[in-house]
């Protein structure tokens, strides 16, 4: 058998059980202690999960698709899934040692929009009309709360997806164009130009604060003429949401520069985040989430979108929320979309708005071309060592929630298969499976793409990356060939014998089980320069002396090497893959990897012994 082979077949007989964790943190006292780089995350899509009540299938609407929005053959559509099927999932979820549940937005959404004969549905939960209301897709309020309480009851946290940046596409412009118009061709001060009437007299401007300037512009047609269909003029809640004043009305966004923060996201209506009632309306609208159920946490949609002013605002004001109702370590992080291995651009948009956390989308981009082999280990040793580049320094790095692929970009089996075109079915599940050691181990926060675990492997990004988990109907999913098993996305797939499944179970057991993995800052040890072959990195936690030593093999060849390591250490303890027993010589330590393999190997030292 292959090694690699090999790895996965051993994987198969670990226990699902409850994972190490939940031994020593199963109340609710110990779930608000664990700091925001204790999770291991998973991102679900509530629409494609289960279906926990085919009742809610319609939300209430006629069955027209067009009307509904439900049309489970279509990959555009609403499929079924909701909040009952999230609960009657707990265990599985909870069986790959899963401690913080992220899910796409249940807000009600506008059941379906965009342009005629190319419709699609808001199944995934960015088209809110209702900031108040779990969509009826969905299920109720009530389901939400026994979702939450059920969730905690395990000792797993909950985390909101939220959207501050835009609302549904209610608001069409008169003029039936959707170019962007910029500030200096159509300010706040004349309507329709420079050269137009006069308006909004004696507004100061958008970067005067206070609410006694934003009283004086009270006409939104400075670019656009804003008009909103009869039958929508009120179906946007809360009230203050309908009226126009409220939105930039320059037309679509081109995602650079002006247009980025106060163009429309692909149509969708562009609220004016700098105005002070839409600052204190949000602040209203989520704060009342955490004060009604005791949430543990935002994923920010379109962070980059937002002016930074909104954000030095809205987290303050949630983490202060959250201390109040007794979540003392309240997780939040932003999208800040791009597809390098950088931390700069996460950085800088951290640094400017006064976000604590971030997805990392610098990880996703360098495991995808480091664990895939396309690339050599040097891309994810050169990108580590921008940690210190963060606000707070290394620290912070440790509590940005990676990730492999979500259901924007696509699944990181795709991207495996793309960069290691010539590779086999083994092959590329021994590099997901490396990729995700890689994740689990590295500073961060582990966030698993719910489906990863079954070895889906997506056509493309969007609604090609969002496959049920329950049987499809979809034909451009079940066509699609699952890596580690014979099974299609025609059938149910919460198979936890998967060896994926029973891989994230041991990783996860590995890394709450220690402190270094959760919490080390890192350095880097070794890595080969030129084509696929090691990565060593040391990760220490100062705390509680931890130390531990990462090491990945993304080539098919095996590898023998002396790695640098603690020069106190004194002998060797195996957390995952194979280690020594001690160190070759003071400072040394010599491990050999199988192809696609990985270790972590705790280093005891005289002040951790």
């Amino acid at each position: 058998m292959k090694p690699f082979l090999a790895l996965a077949a051993s994987l198969l007989a670990i226990s699902t059980a409850a994972p190490a964790w939940a031994e020593h943190h199963d109340g609710a006292d110990t779930l608000r202690e664990r700091l925001p780089q204790d999770e291991v995350v998973y991102f679900v899509l509530p629409d494609r999960f289960e279906n926990g009540d085919p009742s809610n299938d319609l939300g209430g609407l006629p069955a027209d698709r067009l009307k509904s929005g439900f049309d489970p053959a279509h990959k555009g559509f609403y499929h079924g899934g909701d909040l009952k099927g999230l609960i009657a999932r707990l265990d599985y979820i909870q069986g790959m040692g899963v401690t913080a549940i992220w899910f796409a937005p249940i807000f009600k959404n506008k059941p379906v929009q965009g342009p005629k004969g190319d419709e699609s549905s808001g199944y995934h939960g960015y088209w809110v009309t209702d900031f108040t209301q779990v969509d009826p897709h969905f299920g109720t309020n009530d389901d939400f709360r026994t979702f939450v309480d059920a969730a905690h009851a395990r000792g797993i946290k909950v985390y909101m997806d939220i959207i501050t940046n835009h609302t549904a596409d209610v608001i069409r412009y008169a003029e039936d164009q959707y170019q962007y118009r910029s500030k200096a061709d159509y300010p706040y001060s004349t309507r329709g130009g420079p050269d137009g009437a006069p308006i909004n007299s004696g507004f100061a401007g958008d970067k005067d604060p206070s609410a006694e300037n934003w009283a004086k512009l009270t006409d939104p047609s400075f670019a656009y003429t804003p008009v909103v269909p009869a039958s929508e003029k009120d179906v946007k809640v809360p009230a203050w949401l309908n009226d126009p004043i409220y939105y930039h009305n320059r037309g679509d966004s081109f995602w650079i520069g002006e247009s980025s923060v106060y163009g429309d996201f692909v149509g969708l209506d562009d609220l004016a985040t700098e105005h002070p009632r839409v600052v204190s309306g949000m602040i209203e609208i989520f704060g009342d989430w955490i004060d009604r159920y005791g949430i543990d946490g935002f994923r920010i949609d379109t962070a980059k979108h937002v002016n930074p002013e909104f954000w030095q605002a809205f987290v303050p004001a949630m983490l202060e929320r959250a201390e109040a109702k007794g979540i003392p370590n309240f997780h939040i992080f932003g999208e800040i979309a791009y597809q390098s291995p950088d931390a700069i651009i996460n950085a800088r948009v951290m640094a400017e708005s006064g976000l604590p956390y971030a997805l990392d989308m610098g990880f996703a981009a360098a495991a995808q071309q480091v664990a895939s082999g396309k690339q050599s280990p040097r891309v994810m040793a050169e990108f580590l060592e921008q940690d210190a580049i963060y606000p707070g320094g290394a620290k912070t790095a440790t509590g940005l929630p990676t990730f492999l692929g979500n259901h924007d970009f696509g699944r990181f089996s795709m991207f495996v298969k793309q960069n290691a075109p010539d590779a086999d079915a083994d092959e590329l599940l021994a590099r997901v499976m490396l990729g995700h050691a890689m994740m689990f181990t590295l500073r961060g926060v582990p966030t698993v793409y719910y489906g990863d675990e079954q070895g889906f492997v997506s056509d493309g990004n969007d609604q090609l990356a969002r496959e049920d988990m329950f049987p499809s109907k979809v034909a451009v999913y079940n066509d699609n060939t699952l890596l580690g098993t014979d099974a299609t996305t025609a059938e149910s797939n919460f198979d936890t014998s998967h060896p994926l499944y029973r891989q994230i179970a041991e990783l996860s057991k590995a890394r709450t089980g220690s402190a270094a993995l959760r919490r080390g800052l890192t350095t880097i040890r070794n890595f080969d320069h030129e084509g696929p072959g090691l990565l060593a990195v040391e990760r220490h936690d100062a705390d509680s002396g931890e130390r531990v030593l990462l090491a990945y093999n993304t080539s098919g060849k095996a590898i023998t090497r002396n790695v640098e390591i603690d020069y106190r250490a004194t002998s060797v303890s195996t957390l995952l893959g194979d280690c020594p027993a001690a160190p070759a010589a003071p400072g040394t330590i010599t491990l050999t990897l199988p192809p696609y393999g990985y270790a972590a190997c705790a280093l005891h030292t005289t002040e951790n012994d």
